[in-house]
């Protein structure tokens, strides 16, 4: 049994080690989103409760963000809480809110986060999280609003029907304020006014979602108009640095036509 662990062991580390030199001979996604699913799923499997899997899901973010700077992925959106995911029960919310503030602690004094300069960014409708975690999102930003070697963009409170009804909201006030004239309207206008419009490359070259399902749940749905989607049949917890690259892989091998 050991010696067959060990030759497992053993394979998975080749293969591992021919999927990074593969990777790094092709062009790179420079944007990657990330729909975080299968937390609760996970937690029951393994007969938890549903805010352990969410703990466990949170120590994965932290692994898959080093993963994308060993691999020099440049831009992350992570899917962390959507709008609906407010109308889950009380308790479950109110635990992963406390999770969050832990978490935004842990980054707020991360010297990795500094030494990779990276720009941190929440993206939603942050008024409706608690005053707390307001306070700490608004301290990370500004700690690392200098930063532009990497940026993480943390979607949460986030709905990509909520961002475009936003970005409309804002158009429509420069247009009531007569700084917009309606025929200037554009694609850029609205770009302009996306959570998103502060990053070198708005859209994300390619999104992965985990646990199998076959959906984009309200996932910017703007700017993921053109992505590569890869779905991964893993609990996010379970996701593993193999699966990550494997995608990677499968993205390089995707001919990007942009409906042409």
């Amino acid at each position: 049994m050991i010696s067959e662990l060990l030759s497992y062991l053993g394979v998975y580390r080749i293969y591992q080690r021919w999927l990074r030199e593969q990777i790094e001979q092709n062009p790179k996604p420079k944007h990657i989103g990330i729909i975080m699913d299968g937390n609760r799923r996970w937690a029951k499997s393994h007969s938890l409760i549903p805010w352990q899997g969410h703990q466990e899901g949170a120590n994965k973010v932290e692994e898959f963000l080093q993963w994308c700077i060993d691999l020099d992925i440049k831009t992350v959106t992570l899917y962390s809480f959507s709008t609906e995911n407010f109308n889950r029960d009380e308790e479950e919310v109110r635990e992963l809110m406390k999770l969050f503030e832990r978490t935004l602690e842990d980054v707020k004094e991360s010297d990795r986060i500094h030494k990779y300069r990276v720009s941190i960014k929440a993206i939603g409708r942050i008024d409706e999280l608690p005053p707390r975690l307001k306070e700490l999102i608004k301290e990370v930003e500004e700690a690392t609003k200098g930063y532009s070697d990497y940026y993480i963009n943390i979607a949460i409170a986030y709905g990509g029907r909520a961002e475009i009804v936003d970005a409309t909201r804002e158009i429509a006030r420069l247009v009531k304020e007569n700084r917009l004239e309606p025929e200037e309207i554009d694609e850029n206008t609205i770009e302009e006014n996306l959570y998103t419009a502060h990053l070198p490359q708005q859209d994300p070259d390619l999104v992965i979602r985990t646990s199998g399902e076959f959906r984009m749940s309200n996932f910017l749905v703007w700017q993921a108009a053109y992505s590569e989607i890869f779905i991964v049949d893993v609990y996010w917890p379970a996701f593993r640095k193999l699966d990550f690259m494997r995608a990677i892989r499968g993205y390089q091998q995707r001919s990007r036509r942009y409906g042409k």
